[in-house]
């Protein structure tokens, strides 16, 4: 609703796509936008459902959500890039309603079928946590090898980034995090503390010649200001928004090798009548990666 506020309110039963029952949505840090500001349309993008579709082949089976619906004909859908769909698409929980609901709607071809492994307390993780991260390291292991690594924050988008370097073999992994409980598990997880003087700056500034900044997920405030250190040297600069349809399969791989560091993000849950305080505990850097789960 805006100014820190949740409306909880009875709404017509979703419709446009499969109906799926949220099972989980994870609070992210792109949410606390809405939060603030208030949205018109029901929030919240990393879903992981049960199909509740009497007659459908997958009734009764576990979906997560992918955020947009990717037309599946274009040139960039065709080459099996679906983050990139050409026909820019309304995405889950922003320009149609998400998942802070116990129903959800999502045409077919935006439904991730899970196997029976995944706990559904971490399936949310495979899609901004895991999923957004792996596609841009992976972008950047096209340009350079793996070696020192910093993350400028150790929300949720920066943990993951913690696990999915370490995992590629970055080391050693230095992390900027003013929050003490944020930081404290970024060291758990292996990372080295590193000043925060300037962080856009120090980013670029502290890239190797020839190394690479990658920018993940959103952002409202990525803005380069160039010096003769930045000038004076080349480096690679790459954007992930999101990450491929095709990519899933490998990053089952990567909850899979690192489940129990991955279970540890997880820190907390709330039902429609606890999220209030538990997206006001998420935006003060008390919590890593809250889960909304209907009663």
């Amino acid at each position: 609703m805006g100014e820190g506020r949740i409306g909880v309110v009875e709404t017509p039963e979703p419709t446009g796509g499969v109906r799926l029952q949220v099972l989980a949505c994870a609070l992210c840090g792109s949410d606390l936008r809405p939060w603030r500001q208030g949205w018109p349309v029901i929030p919240g993008h990393e879903v992981l459902g049960r199909v509740d579709q009497p007659g459908d082949v997958l009734h009764g089976s576990r979906a997560l959500l992918y955020i947009s619906a990717f037309c599946g004909h274009c040139a960039e859908c065709r080459a099996g890039r679906t983050n990139l769909c050409e026909a820019m698409p309304p995405l889950l929980g922003w320009q149609v309603p998400g998942g802070y609901a116990e129903l959800v709607a999502a045409p077919r071809q935006c439904l991730m079928p899970l196997p029976d492994w995944v706990p559904d307390r971490l399936a949310p993780l495979l899609l901004d946590t895991i999923g957004t991260v792996a596609h841009g390291v992976r972008q950047a292991h096209r340009v350079v090898e793996p070696g020192p690594a910093l993350v400028l924050g150790a929300g949720p988008i920066g943990l993951g980034a913690i696990l999915v370097l370490r995992r590629f073999g970055f080391k050693p992994i230095h992390v900027i995090e003013p929050a003490s409980y944020r930081g404290q598990v970024a060291a758990e997880l292996g990372a080295l503390p590193a000043d925060a003087q300037d962080p856009p700056r120090t980013l670029l500034v502290a890239v190797a010649p020839g190394g690479a900044v990658v920018q993940l997920g959103e952002s409202d405030a990525w803005h380069l200001t160039e010096t003769r250190p930045i000038r004076r040297k080349d480096f690679f600069l790459i954007r992930s928004f999101y990450f491929p349809f095709s990519d899933l399969a490998e990053n089952f791989e990567l909850l899979r090798d690192d489940e129990a560091d991955y279970a540890r993000l997880v820190d907390d849950t709330a039902d429609l009548d606890g999220l209030d305080g538990l997206f006001a505990a998420f935006a003060r850097g008390e919590r890593l990666k809250p889960l909304f789960v209907p009663s």
